[in-house]
């Protein structure tokens, strides 16, 4: 059987076991991945291929731009976020980047750099302010993972995390509704492929190790108001969607702290 066949074909037990721990940790009781084990809800997507290390010009704009235009390429706020760390490199990155040093957030293991960010960790341990750049939103990625583990802080880090918009206040109300548990399971990140990278927004994929297999969650992030943020998914469906089983890392850029 050939390797995107194996991709494609992922309806085995310990993947179904794999998918809840995973949707488990990401989505924190918002959305039930697989309820009564429907499989034709939740397919997953054919693999998709990761973008040729490029190098793409930062706008450092919100998503959406105001009618009069971008600001001018040497504009001060093309070149910071919020944090005022410079946008930087913008390829994007086909090896691991470089890191000043890995730490524990939220029970997960996440990079730290002082030219890639975060340049701010706030008290509840929310970590924001990355560098505008494909490698920042990376860093970034991680970092939202490691945020949406603490269940118990659900709602505070939707309301940082996320873009706002009416799928982000679905998802705060179904959070609300839902309560709150410090019991969630953890998952490590161990490797990335970017996907698409723009100016203000990148998608890519994460891969975690889940029993006996690597599972990975596709995420998009947006530049808004200085920094990266996760864009949520359409009411009703699961943030990281969709999901897929992989037997190695030979498809990512094997990058972690473990």
């Amino acid at each position: 059987m050939s390797k995107d066949k194996d991709e494609k074909s992922p309806y085995g037990a310990g993947f179904i076991a794999a998918c809840i721990v995973v949707g488990a940790v990401l989505i924190c009781g918002i959305v039930i991945i697989f309820a009564g084990g429907d499989r034709s809800a939740h397919a997953i997507a054919p693999a998709q291929q990761p973008v040729e290390a490029a190098s793409v010009q930062p706008t450092d704009e919100p998503a959406t731009a105001p009618a009069s235009g971008p600001a001018p390429t040497n504009s001060p706020e093309r070149q910071t976020g919020s944090c005022g760390l410079p946008a930087g490199d913008q390829t994007v990155p086909a090896e691991a980047p470089a890191v000043d040093g890995w730490e524990v957030s939220r029970k997960v293991v996440v990079p730290r750099s002082s030219t890639y960010g975060p340049g701010t960790t706030d008290s509840d341990g929310f970590r924001h302010c990355f560098a505008h750049s494909p490698t920042g939103a990376v860093y970034a990625a991680y970092s939202a993972i490691a945020a949406i583990a603490d269940q118990s802080k659900l709602v505070p880090t939707v309301k940082k995390l996320m873009v706002p918009g009416s799928a982000t206040d679905s998802l705060l109300r179904q959070a609300a509704a839902g309560g709150s548990s410090s019991d969630a399971s953890t998952v490590q990140v161990v490797g990335y492929r970017v996907i698409a990278a723009e100016p203000d927004r990148v998608t890519l994929m994460l891969a975690m190790p889940v029993e006996s297999v690597y599972m990975s969650a596709n995420l998009t992030l947006v530049w808004h108001q200085g920094d990266w943020r996760l864009q949520p998914p359409p009411p009703g469906e699961a943030v990281g969607a969709p999901f897929s089983q992989h037997r190695d890392l030979s498809d990512f850029v094997k990058w972690s702290g473990i």
